[in-house]
C-alpha cells in the first residue's frame, strides 16, 4: 500500500473477527495497527449493503432490512389512499420488496434461522396487505 502510495480511511477501515462465539471472545486484540493508522476491531461491518456479524448469523441484517422496510411501508401506508392498486404495488415493489430481495443468495449461504425468516416473512405481509387493503388481523 506504501509504495502504491494507497491510503487507509481509519472512519470507513473495520475489522471483523469472525468465528464461534468462543472463539472470537478469545481473542483480546480491539485495535489492529496497520500502517500509521489503528483500526477499531468491531462486532458488525457493512459491505454492499450487508450487514454482518461476527458470528455470521446475520440477526443485525436481518433487523436492518425489516427496520428500513418497516419505516417505508409507514411512509407509503401514508398516501395509499390517494393511490390505485397498480400505483401502491409499484411503491411497494420498489421499496418494500427489492430490500427483501437484496442479496437473497445469502440465505441459501447462511441459512437463516426460522426466526430470521418469520421476520423477513412478516414484513411480506404487511407490504401484501397494504396492497390488497386487507387487515392483518384477517390473515
Amino acid at each position: 500500500m506504501s509504495k502504491s502510495q494507497l491510503l487507509i480511511n481509519p472512519t470507513k477501515t473495520q475489522v471483523l473477527w469472525l468465528g464461534a462465539k468462543y472463539q472470537v471472545e478469545r481473542v483480546p486484540i480491539i485495535e489492529v495497527p496497520v500502517l500509521d493508522t489503528v483500526v477499531k476491531v468491531v462486532d458488525t461491518a457493512r459491505s454492499l449493503g450487508v450487514i454482518a456479524d461476527s458470528h455470521l448469523t446475520m440477526s443485525a441484517h436481518v433487523a436492518a432490512v425489516c427496520r428500513a422496510a418497516y419505516f417505508q411501508l409507514r411512509r407509503i401506508r401514508l398516501v395509499a389512499r390517494a393511490l390505485s392498486v397498480d400505483a401502491a404495488r409499484t411503491l411497494v415493489q420498489a421499496f418494500i420488496s427489492c430490500r427483501l430481495d437484496y442479496c437473497n443468495s445469502l440465505n441459501f449461504m447462511w441459512r437463516y434461522t426460522d426466526n430470521l425468516l418469520k421476520r423477513l416473512q412478516s414484513v411480506q405481509n404487511a407490504a401484501a396487505g397494504l396492497v390488497t387493503g386487507v387487515p392483518r388481523s384477517a390473515s
